[in-house]
């Protein structure tokens, strides 16, 4: 199995807009979201053009043997006093999940160093048992954080500076 990570660019924001809406299915029972009058749900289009406007941001295309399998989208964080970059979403289709490709993933952006910001909500069985697995494999520092933005959201600070 081959793994790519592809940067994508603005012309692209259709594709990831369209593998989003797999994401909002997926998370829309324990998020409560309805559709639009469109059958679609919801996307913020000036947050998601910030993805290939603000530094910091980038999307992602997860390809496994040429197939599209996902997405990852990172954010600079924008908590206060916290200097790191965000897994804002990373979300692979079902049919190549269980297969360690999320793993190797994070292992794969993370190893280059600097200080990473997880964040997931408790609500989302999924995505919880996924990171803290994940977090307690990683070779680098790992802290829960309490930023007190959102009380559904957990977060943890990988590799941070130790000051």
């Amino acid at each position: 199995m081959h793994i790519e990570l592809i940067p994508t660019t603005a012309d692209q924001a259709p594709l990831i807009a369209n593998l989003y809406q797999f994401y909002a299915y997926e998370s829309s029972d324990w998020e409560d979201e309805d559709i639009e009058a469109d059958g679609r749900y919801y996307i913020h289009e000036p947050h998601l053009a910030r993805y290939w406007s603000d530094a910091g941001w980038s999307a992602s295309l997860i390809l496994v043997d040429g197939f599209i399998a996902g997405f990852l989208l990172i954010e600079r964080s924008e908590l206060p006093g916290i200097e790191a970059q965000e897994f804002a979403d990373l979300f692979i289709l079902k049919k190549y999940r269980r297969q360690g490709i999320g793993r190797a993933l994070v292992q794969q952006v993370m190893r280059d160093g600097g200080t990473w910001l997880v964040r997931f909500y408790g609500g989302d069985d999924q995505a919880a048992a996924f990171w803290r697995k994940v977090l307690a494999e990683l070779p680098l520092g790992t802290r829960q954080i309490w930023p007190g933005d959102d009380a559904g959201l957990i977060s943890y600070l990988i590799n941070p500076p130790l000051h």
